[in-house]
């Protein structure tokens, strides 16, 4: 966890720059309070890394990249593996702490976009594309971490039986391998797609 923290930290006091949270430091340490709650395996310290690691990798393509970072922070900040309205209480989360710190229209439009990672349907927004297309970025993850990945999904659903587990997972897999395209932003499309269609293609022929 620790190789994370300082990146993380420089992340969300880069945010604090732009948008001049009223409670930077008390918000920050709630969120990583969160995200290493001890049922997660997966939505952890890591995935966020991971995703604003890439994000800033892709910063040029993007109209509002800070409002992308911001929820990205907060798209996985309540996860509860047996519940269904994790995004709904994210995104409620983020207007709890933040709403007296951004626009009514940045609240309104993040919050959307939080809520849109629960289905990742399609959309004509550049910015959310490539916010959906990060969350699933992990797809098209090296061989190693895309099976640590599966481990990590596995571990969060301990509580479910392990052969109806291995039915259902194999459902998830074989929508995202089936879908004719995984990814909605170009650039994911080009640089992604085919490396997460290998990795689904393997674990599903396992």
């Amino acid at each position: 966890m620790q190789q994370y923290l300082a990146i993380l930290e420089n992340s969300w006091f880069d945010l604090h720059r732009h948008y001049q949270f009223s409670e930077p430091r008390k918000v920050f340490n709630k969120l990583i309070v969160a995200y290493s709650e001890k049922h997660r395996a997966y939505h952890t310290i890591q995935h966020l890394y991971e995703c604003l690691v890439l994000l800033e990798s892709v910063r040029s393509y993007l109209k509002d990249v800070n409002a992308v970072a911001l929820a990205l922070w907060f798209h996985d900040a309540v996860y509860d593996p047996q519940a269904k309205d994790n995004e709904l209480k994210s995104a409620a989360l983020f207007e709890q702490y933040l709403a007296q710190d951004l626009s009514a229209d940045d609240i309104q439009k993040i919050k959307q976009w939080i809520l849109a990672t629960q289905w990742h349907e399609a959309t004509d927004e550049l910015d959310l594309q490539f916010l959906l297309d990060i969350d699933l970025a992990i797809l098209a993850a090296s061989p190693e971490r895309f099976s640590e990945y599966e481990q990590q999904i596995q571990q969060e659903y301990v509580w479910v039986d392990p052969d109806v587990y291995s039915i259902k997972r194999k459902e998830v897999l074989a929508h995202f391998y089936q879908v004719e395209r995984l990814y909605q932003a170009e650039y994911f499309q080009q640089n992604f797609e085919q490396r997460a269609k290998q990795n689904l293609n393997r674990i599903l022929n396992i």
